[in-house]
């Protein structure tokens, strides 16, 4: 018995399919390489900064509210509003950013890993760029609403790093899952108040995070590279 080919096309979801499109992307299964990277969180651990459920949830909150997720946020709508020309801008402008060389190839590679796979099963003419500077292009190229792309990447960016301390400290699944909870009830706020800035809005102020992820270039034995 021959089984009949089916043949599908691929082209931008409508709304109501949405959301499913951007689950993918920013779910764990998608192949970016988020299992290696923790943000520097590896070396406040083994320096004993981060200790238990409730610092892992310090360090998370100063990641959301004052760095990365902070500037990643700005760059992604940045990215999703612009045009080709000033996209190469808004690319160079978020590997500036970067507070180190390990950050720096954080957010690279990881764009790059989802430039790689956008262009092979969507199609998309998409260039090799930071992470949320490719997410935010993608976004727009498939006509995704800028919105629940950027809350959805602020909790996939706490959930990667959940997955990263539980390599690196005794925190169960229920506590992980309980900080995801406590932090995703605030990306709302968040990533609201953020997609409506521009460029010149950018800036942080993490220097201890900052300075942690330099020094972890030098940290043996480890699990992460950054």
């Amino acid at each position: 018995m021959t089984t009949p080919t089916v043949m599908i096309t691929i082209t931008p979801m409508t709304t109501d399919g949405a959301g499913l499109l951007l689950t993918q992307w920013l779910s764990p299964a998608f192949p970016l390489g988020s299992f290696g990277w923790s943000h520097g969180l590896e070396q406040v651990v083994a320096e004993g900064e981060v200790t238990d459920a409730a610092t892992l949830q310090r360090f998370l909150e100063t990641v959301l509210f004052h760095g990365a997720g902070r500037s990643d946020t700005i760059l992604l709508a940045a990215a999703h509003r612009s045009d080709a020309a000033e996209l190469a801008d808004i690319a160079d402008i978020a590997q500036a950013l970067a507070p180190s060389a390990e950050r720096r190839d954080e957010t690279l590679e990881q764009g790059a890993a989802f430039a790689r796979t956008t262009r092979e099963v969507w199609g998309l003419a998409l260039p090799d760029m930071a992470l949320p500077v490719a997410v935010g292009r993608a976004a727009r190229l498939m006509d995704q609403p800028l919105t629940p792309t950027a809350r959805l990447y602020l909790q996939a960016m706490l959930s990667n790093l959940i997955q990263a301390a539980q390599r690196l400290m005794a925190l169960g699944q229920t506590d992980g899952q309980r900080i995801l909870a406590r932090l995703t009830a605030a990306i709302p706020a968040q990533a609201d108040s953020l997609t409506d800035l521009g460029i010149d809005d950018l800036g942080t102020f993490t220097p201890a995070l900052d300075a942690a992820s330099m020094r972890h270039e030098t940290l043996q034995p480890r699990l992460f590279r950054s």
